[in-house]
């Protein structure tokens, strides 16, 4: 997982810490957590990947044949599922250990199964399975477990007040409990308490590790702090004991991009390009690495790259959406179309947002016929537009003068809309201005009350809005933005 452009994708930083976090306080019975050996059972259970199908009748299964499990197999089993994100079915061997085989959960596995329930069923039944939990079996790394899930929940005062817990207990010595609240931090815009936090870390003598200087990164691309951006990649630079990666440099660049510093986002693009040194997340690394070299106008690079990307292996959708949308940086149309068409070759599934790029692009330059044409060939190839895919078209009709098309291609993407989506009121407005000017007042009606019905707008604002049309006056919706 990589991390975004100016911001720690959600969490990234602590999840990836509270894996590390799983496999060394697994170790006791481990040589190598999670890539070692396959288990006949999870070669048994790794087929039924759908969540909704319960693995317990396999599990059942296979003590009532005679086969035996044993305790470190069942973990190690859990651990590979959590690993994989299928946390339902490492949720449900969880509970059989303890359930079915009866045995007793040491701290490692309470940890793990206060996570995977929050990922299953949420905040609440966590603390209601951390409030039953013995006070003998509570120690750092269940609270550790408590800590990153109000760090995922973004709840600040509960998670500070399991950190004062950590550190009464005195279990606040590694940076791992640091690294989760200075999360919630970053995910709050609290800036001013990473620093807080760093400060303690050094009094303490804690060793802050990436994970640590990429939160206070950042926090300081996020503030536009230049100065404490270059103290931070100078700091990781010159000390051995900092892990440098792909992404602390993918921060570096993004925060030096934001200020418009171009220089400095090329010197740290080119750092991230020199610590792509394994397959395994390249392909973030790979779409990063494209996008910066767009932005900073590189286009040898981006060309160079790609050639680079499509040698290392399979490209999935995001790599054909960085590579198209970055050719669109410089204007390159054509290229693009032949990118979009290497992608429908090596597909079988066709993912709207990836020809989404073109259809912007097709609409802004006045392109509507080539739009619609593109969304009717991936139409007949099974894909479904999305919300932006008739947006775009909608805003392409407006920009070409066709009016009536822009009002039905609004009608579809409220159709496919998300919660909360509202339509940009410049093109509501077009749209509304124009049936208000050819006095359409029962098309207008007719529009406002689809609105109404798939929860646009209320039924309060429909009605003012119809009232404006109704007096001629469709050009003063500007009055009523505010309840828009």
């Amino acid at each position: 997982m990589s991390l975004s452009l100016i911001r720690l994708r959600s969490g990234f930083a602590c999840k990836w810490n509270f894996c590390q976090f799983f496999s060394s306080a697994a170790s006791h019975s481990r040589s190598s957590p999670i890539f070692r050996r396959v288990s006949p059972i999870y070669q048994r259970i790794s087929p039924l990947g759908d969540p909704k199908i319960s693995i317990v009748p396999v599990l059942d299964e296979w003590v009532q044949e005679g086969k035996t499990v044993s305790e470190e197999e069942l973990r190690d089993v859990t651990q590979k599922l959590y690993h994989y994100r299928r946390f339902k079915h490492a949720l449900e061997i969880s509970q059989w250990m303890s359930d079915k085989r009866q045995i007793c959960l040491i701290p490692w596995d309470i940890a793990l199964r206060m996570n995977l329930i929050f990922k299953v069923h949420g905040l609440e039944q966590v603390e209601n399975y951390f409030s039953n939990i013995p006070e003998n079996l509570k120690n750092h790394q269940v609270y550790i477990a408590l800590l990153n899930c109000y760090a995922l929940e973004k709840s600040v005062d509960k998670a500070e007040a399991v950190m004062q817990i950590l550190r009464n207990l005195g279990f606040a010595k590694t940076a791992l409990g640091y690294n989760l609240l200075m999360n919630v931090y970053h995910r709050t815009g609290n800036w001013e308490k990473i620093e807080i936090l760093m400060n303690e870390m050094e009094k303490k003598g804690i060793f802050c590790d990436s994970f640590t200087l990429a939160a206070q990164l950042s926090a300081c691309a996020a503030a536009s702090n230049i100065t404490g951006m270059d103290k931070i990649v100078a700091r990781m630079e010159s000390d051995p004991r900092v892990v440098l990666d792909w992404k602390i440099y993918s921060i570096a660049a993004n925060g030096y991009l934001k200020v418009g510093l171009l220089d400095k986002t090329l010197a740290m693009t080119r750092k991230l390009e020199e610590h792509i040194d394994t397959p395994v997340g390249s392909n973030f690394a790979f779409n990063n690495l494209l996008r910066l070299y767009a932005e900073t106008r590189q286009r040898d690079e981006v060309d160079r790259v790609w050639k680079l990307y499509k040698k290392k292996g399979k490209i999935y959708n995001k790599g054909y959406m960085a590579m198209i949308s970055s050719l669109l940086k410089f204007d390159d149309i054509d290229t693009a179309e032949k990118v979009l068409e290497e992608w429908e070759s090596s597909t079988s599934s066709y993912d709207f947002r990836v020809p989404n790029f073109l259809i912007d692009a097709y609409c802004r330059k006045g392109l509507v016929e080539k739009a619609e044409a593109l969304v009717n060939k991936v139409l007949t190839k099974g894909g479904s537009p999305l919300v932006d895919t008739w947006f775009y078209l909608a805003n392409g009709y407006l920009e070409d003068n066709q009016i009536p098309q822009a009002v039905e291609a609004l009608k579809r993407a409220v159709l496919v809309c998300p919660p909360n989506w509202k339509p940009s009121k410049s093109t509501l407005s077009t749209c509304l201005e124009y049936l208000g000017g050819n006095r359409d007042v029962e098309g207008a009606g007719e529009f406002m009350k689809f609105l109404q019905n798939e929860g646009i707008f209320s039924e309060s604002v429909c009605i003012r809005l119809l009232s404006y049309i109704e007096d001629g006056k469709p050009n003063t919706f500007g009055e009523i933005e505010g309840d828009v």
